[in-house]
């Protein structure tokens, strides 16, 4: 069953569930980008410039059995191309790297921590979505503060805004905020993270997939871990994108949708969030920064 489809602000849809790439290398994501699409049915594929694998990606939708119109691909404006002449090379260099004319969604991977270059680097992404090089254009990691810069800037909103977001980092206000100006949200280590360490002086390793509640309601409806989270995702009306490059692990993710949470699992899910990151805080990442 493919993911159903979400309409954006941009009036672009999205389907809901995606497949990420982070941390494959070309070869891998050139693998289960092409057998997401023509063995599960995944029409979503999630890229960035950082992860070194657009070309992998582009390779992948190339090979499948459908057209790239039917697959809806977003990558990323890494932290290094922040700037406006920058960001309007970046696409190129993406587009390239993709073999495609085209992103359906185009955004910027970290707000980092300089106001006035975030704001230049929008208007580049402004005019990207103007020339038809992205169909749709937001961003990643961005705090409300850091969306209210867009807010009070005018022009075009973000269409997305991509965040961690799981069990134990819910981004309750957040959710709220980017609901009152029409931004969708997308979450970003949507399982958790990895069973590693995490991130970032704050951060913890993983404990989601592992967590008693989430196997007590993995048990309850004969589902794995990782199907009763990405289905609590689905039924928060959240875009999603889980990471594998293991065919089972690609397949099963897909396949929530012939089953929901009650209001007693959502209650018991919503108990675990303790705001623990597995990631950087998006107030602390500078990474990259131009000088």
């Amino acid at each position: 069953m493919s993911a159903p489809l979400i309409e954006l602000n941009s009036g672009i849809e999205i389907p809901q569930l995606g497949l990420g790439v982070w941390q494959s290398t070309p070869e891998e994501a050139q693998r289960a980008v092409r057998f997401a699409i023509d063995e599960a049915r995944y029409r979503h594929i999630d890229t960035a410039a950082a992860y070194g694998n657009e070309s992998g990606v582009g390779e992948g939708i190339a090979a499948a059995s459908v057209l790239r119109s039917e697959v809806f691909v977003t990558t990323k404006l890494w932290n290094s191309d922040h700037g406006y002449e920058r960001a309007l090379a970046a696409i190129d260099t993406s587009l390239r790297a993709l073999g495609t004319d085209y992103v359906d969604l185009y955004l910027i991977h970290w707000p980092l921590q300089d106001r006035d270059r975030l704001l230049r680097t929008w208007d580049a992404m402004e005019k990207i979505l103007a020339d038809g090089k992205a169909h749709s254009i937001g961003v990643c990691n961005f705090e409300p503060h850091h969306l209210q810069w867009l807010i009070d800037r005018g022009g075009v909103l973000p269409a997305v805004d991509q965040v961690e977001l799981h069990p134990h980092l819910q981004q309750r206000e957040l959710r709220e905020f980017a609901a009152e100006h029409g931004i969708a949200i997308e979450s970003w280590s949507p399982l958790g993270g990895t069973s590693g360490s995490g991130w970032g002086p704050n951060s913890k390793p993983n404990t989601v997939l592992s967590d008693p509640t989430i196997g007590d309601i993995a048990i309850k409806l004969g589902r794995s871990p990782a199907q009763v989270v990405l289905a609590w995702h689905i039924k928060l009306g959240l875009i999603v994108i889980p990471k594998s490059v293991h065919e089972d692990r690609i397949k099963q993710n897909i396949d929530v949708f012939d089953f929901e949470l009650d209001d007693e699992d959502m209650a018991r899910i919503a108990a675990l969030d303790d705001g623990q990151r597995v990631g950087i805080h998006p107030d602390e990442m500078n990474l990259g920064a131009p000088d």
